[in-house]
């Protein structure tokens, strides 16, 4: 019987070729764990609108789209033309310059909790940072993070991502730096509360992706997170989100403005950036300005976010500042594009599984989605423990990514995300390959 990667292998012969050259410098061939899937990854050759092309010339419909990132799709004109004009005027200068500004300026008047943004090289720093000043503004230890939640590998927030999650998530990791983290139930409003309890003398915050990717983009329910908000509140702790997923991709002001509850700190990434690397942090004025080196403090009173070499790189904030500009100025069309694609695409493969029986819960929100194989039906997938613990996570990440890829499509996690440039032609080949896998899988 033929494997499920066999078809693949051969259609991507050179791939596997330069696969075997990268493992000879690159620990697995990859500089990101992501990257990896058996047999081996298919190697980037170009990319435009919604298409990838693979180094052997196949052609793939993208709902990757480099991390969630390019929701405008690969190469927007806007971001392009900011990014030739910003190299002509200079690459990078370790100072300030006015863009920066105007860039930070947009971010506030787009994002509700955004009344100061301090940036940074990557959402894994952003969320360090925010760990850092949640303890340093309240003189508290005790951070709460759901459990299946990912916020980079930053060392704090690297616990209870995977399952078994009471157990060390990496070597390496010193254990009294971790004992101050501890883990809560995504959506369960009274485990949580229980552990809220438990810690609150010294919870200094809790932080959480209010759409969470581990979780197949399940929102958290709204009087969850009213009930976070209430909770910190009472005691004096503070709420982070961490939208560097869903930050303008949910909504223009990200989680927050769609669901109408605003944190005090909000890590960002991805979209902020225009498709270059960049972190932020930002959040309530009182809070942030604690960071300002104007401070005449001592450095033991001084709470230290001091960036990096490229924080608030100039073709970051050129991109980053196009892209923002562009869906503030087309934010009706945009979000309606993606709001529409996303439930056509959700619907679509939902009843491609569904016709040929085979069990299959395909979840997300806006152009967000994920499709999961539960070992039995009618199991309630709202957590990435229920994810985890109640569907075959190796048949999504491995089976189904390399089936969709032999029909022409590429997925991350079982699905991904849309842009602006997935057409309606688009949409339905993924629903058409999705009806082959289906097919294929069922005859199994």
């Amino acid at each position: 019987m033929k494997h499920f990667s066999d078809a693949y292998r051969l259609k991507t012969p050179l791939s596997e070729k330069l696969f075997k050259r990268a493992k000879e410098v690159m620990p697995g061939g990859i500089s990101h764990n992501i990257h990896f899937f058996p047999p081996y990854p298919f190697f980037v050759k170009r990319t435009k609108g919604s298409q990838v092309w693979d180094a052997d010339g196949n052609e793939y419909v993208d709902c990757w789209m480099g991390n969630y990132t390019h929701i405008l799709g690969y190469r927007p004109r806007v971001v392009v033309q900011a990014i030739e004009k910003q190299l002509r005027e200079g690459i990078h200068w370790g100072g300030v310059y006015k863009k920066q500004v105007e860039w930070a300026e947009l971010i506030r008047e787009l994002v509700p909790s955004a009344e100061m943004v301090r940036f940074c090289c990557s959402g894994t720093e952003a969320t360090m940072y925010a760990v850092r000043l949640v303890r340093a503004f309240t003189g508290k230890k005790t951070i709460l993070k759901i459990a299946g939640g990912w916020h980079g590998a930053n060392p704090d927030l690297s616990l209870g991502i995977k399952t078994p999650y009471e157990r060390e998530e990496s070597l390496g990791l010193l254990p009294e730096l971790q004992q101050y983290t501890k883990t809560i139930p995504f959506n369960d409003l009274s485990g949580t509360l229980e552990v809220i309890h438990q810690n609150e003398e010294d919870l200094a915050g809790i932080i959480l992706e209010p759409v969470i990717g581990e979780g197949g983009f399940t929102p958290a329910k709204k009087e969850y997170l009213q009930m976070l908000r209430s909770e910190t509140k009472k005691l004096g702790a503070l709420l982070t989100f961490d939208e560097v997923i869903s930050g303008f991709r949910v909504a223009l002001g990200g989680a927050q403005e769609r669901f109408h509850i605003t944190p005090d700190l909000t890590t960002l990434g991805k979209i902020v950036g225009g498709g270059l690397p960049v972190g932020a942090l930002a959040g309530k004025r009182e809070i942030l300005e604690k960071t300002s080196p104007e401070k005449k403090v001592n450095k033991w009173e001084r709470i230290l976010i001091g960036g990096g070499t490229f924080s608030a790189h100039p073709l970051a904030a050129a991109a980053g500042l196009a892209m923002l500009s562009y869906l503030k100025e087309h934010r009706q069309k945009v979000y309606a594009i993606l709001e529409s694609n996303g439930e056509k695409v959700r619907k679509g493969v939902q009843e491609a599984f569904d016709r040929e029986g085979f069990n299959a819960v395909v979840t997300g929100v806006g152009s967000l989605f994920q499709t999961h194989f539960p070992f039995r039906k009618g199991e309630t997938l709202d957590s990435p423990h229920a994810i985890n613990r109640f569907t075959d996570v190796e048949k999504r990440e491995v089976e189904f990514r390399v089936r969709m890829l032999t029909k022409g499509i590429h997925v991350m996690h079982g699905g991904g995300c849309l842009s602006i440039t997935h057409s309606d032609e688009d949409i339905e080949k993924i629903i058409r390959a999705a009806r082959k896998v289906a097919r294929e899988m069922a005859k199994l």
